[in-house]
């Protein structure tokens, strides 16, 4: 399709395509390609059926209402970026009140021309790529996403990125946050330059070189969007794939091939952002779909995935461990104040511990004592022993503090949409976690409850102190929940607990051996 756009020629092709993978009944991708406006494109919508697909439809819809109203003289920039953080705002509301829709999310990579100057917006790790009139391809957006964090930090190579377990794993999207932070850049093209925008259902099976060399030798653009549906197919199509290439200009007569090295060399990415609380590090070896991942991604082993234990655990579950000197000093039986006095000091003290659990939560998301600086975090490396379940537990719980919609939403299909039927403790308690850290604390109330009782049917050695924290959660999310009653009965039930722990494990008393003189 040509027409045109001002006094320069403008053509359009794009595809889109539910791909194969059973999983995914729904496209829940979406775009938007305007050519009297001049405004492009793609979102990829996250939270299952449904709800991914409503929330990449909203974002699309939004920016293309904005554009269409927009006067003469409006700043592009600031038109772009308002239109999606307003649609950031539409789609956190929808899943706020609306139950079915309390996971969903999305990305968005936009795209706006006006003559030979082109504004970039983009949330999460849809794509852009500018193809020069010389064929070097040029990648314009950053993906929101760990494995492309690493890279940029330099813990991780371009080539480990992209075989990366884990490069699906976003950490910024629409309607995942009340607020979100967008990347806007505007640029100076040549004409016969030619754009790409494309989610990651196109980029996980396609590398930059390759899409290089798709986009230089397709005759026109249908057969560049044709080709690159048929190569993903041919390599499994196992995500939703859109993509939308415009070339500004004619098309030069020759293009010379970049290489996949000069391309390394050639490859720009948006200047970098501040550090954020989600920065992590990463081995090599497999980690889970933690961050923002698409509920039916990896859906085989999506329970054998983890992030990595090096951050701070606010919660540590060293299995060694004991309670703190201060419950057990409240606890202790031979405290002269009575039982009453006991428990009330006891009741104190857990109030206070469980709000330092919720906010270590807390404190944690936003950056711990690092302050989101990735530069302070250890560098990680790969494990010659196979993880232990404990390690694998904290990579769950890390996952689970770092984006706990995400997290619940990946549960919750994990399930079946039933997580409170999980027979293992561990799962209820991180469900219990995700959901205190989201706000449901009726949900968190319920989940931690459960912990206990499945802990209560079978008690072993490491679920001794997951039951402990698993109390404390309770009481913080009762609290949070201004069930003060609940806490109360909560706190009573950890202080019998603890007490009842020190009197079965304290050493029989013995009586001195007399000493014999010689």
């Amino acid at each position: 399709m040509t027409e045109p756009s001002t006094d320069i020629r403008i053509e359009v092709a794009s595809v889109t395509d539910r791909g194969k993978n059973e999983k995914r009944p729904l496209n829940e991708d979406s775009m938007l390609s305007d050519l009297e406006q001049r405004i492009f494109a793609v979102a990829d919508g996250v939270g299952g059926a449904e709800a991914g697909e409503v929330a990449s439809e909203t974002a699309v819809e939004v920016l293309q209402q904005a554009f269409t109203h927009h006067q003469d003289g409006d700043d592009v920039e600031d038109l772009m970026e308002i239109a999606i953080q307003r649609a950031n705002a539409s789609i956190f509301q929808m899943s706020r009140e609306q139950p079915r829709f309390s996971m969903m999310a999305t990305t968005i990579v936009a795209l706006h021309l006006d003559g030979l100057r082109a504004t970039i917006g983009h949330v999460g790790d849809s794509r852009l790529y500018r193809l020069t009139p010389v064929g070097t391809l040029q990648r314009e957006t950053d993906d929101h996403s760990v494995v492309e964090e690493e890279v940029r930090a330099g813990r991780m190579t371009a080539q480990q990125a992209a075989s990366h377990p884990s490069r699906n794993v976003i950490s910024r999207a629409l309607g995942a946050e009340q607020a979100v932070e967008v990347d806007m850049k505007t640029i100076e093209f040549e004409e016969g330059t030619t754009f790409l925008l494309c989610s990651d259902g196109i980029t996980r099976h396609l590398p930059d070189a390759e899409l290089n060399t798709v986009l230089q030798s397709a005759d026109n653009l249908d057969d560049a969007c044709a080709e690159m549906k048929r190569i993903c197919y041919e390599r499994g199509a196992e995500d939703n794939l859109t993509a939308i290439v415009i070339r500004v200009g004619d098309r030069k007569a020759s293009q010379p091939t970049t290489t996949g090295a000069d391309f390394e060399e050639e490859h720009t990415l948006v200047s970098e952002r501040a550090a954020r609380a989600n920065a992590t590090t990463l081995p090599d070896s497999p980690i889970p779909a933690a961050l923002l991942q698409r509920p039916f991604d990896n859906p085989d082993n999506a329970t054998t995935d983890a992030v990595p234990a090096e951050m701070v655990n606010p919660a540590s579950r060293n299995p060694t461990s004991q309670p703190t000197a201060s419950i057990g000093a409240a606890s202790t039986p031979k405290s002269s104040g009575g039982a009453g006095r006991i428990l009330g000091v006891f009741f104190l003290l857990l109030v206070a511990a469980a709000a330092a659990f919720y906010g270590g939560m807390r404190f944690e998301k936003s950056g711990g004592l690092n302050g989101g600086d990735a530069s302070k975090l250890p560098v990680a490396t790969p494990s010659p022993t196979p993880e232990s379940a404990e390690a694998h537990f904290q990579r769950k719980l890390r996952a689970v503090d770092l984006a706990p919609t995400v997290e619940a939403s990946r549960m919750t299909a994990e399930a079946s949409n039933l997580p409170l039927d999980s027979p293992d403790p561990e799962f209820l308690y991180l469900y219990g976690r995700a959901m205190l850290l989201t706000g449901k604390n009726q949900d968190a109330v319920a989940a931690f409850e459960k912990t206990i009782q499945r802990i209560n049917e079978n008690m072993t050695a490491r679920n001794g102190q997951l039951k402990i924290d698993a109390r404390l959660a309770h009481i913080a999310a009762s609290l949070r929940s201004d069930d003060i009653n609940k806490a109360r009965e909560a706190a009573r039930a950890l202080g019998e607990e603890v007490i009842r722990t020190e009197i079965e494990t304290a050493p029989a008393n013995t009586s001195p051996s007399p000493t014999v003189s010689p």
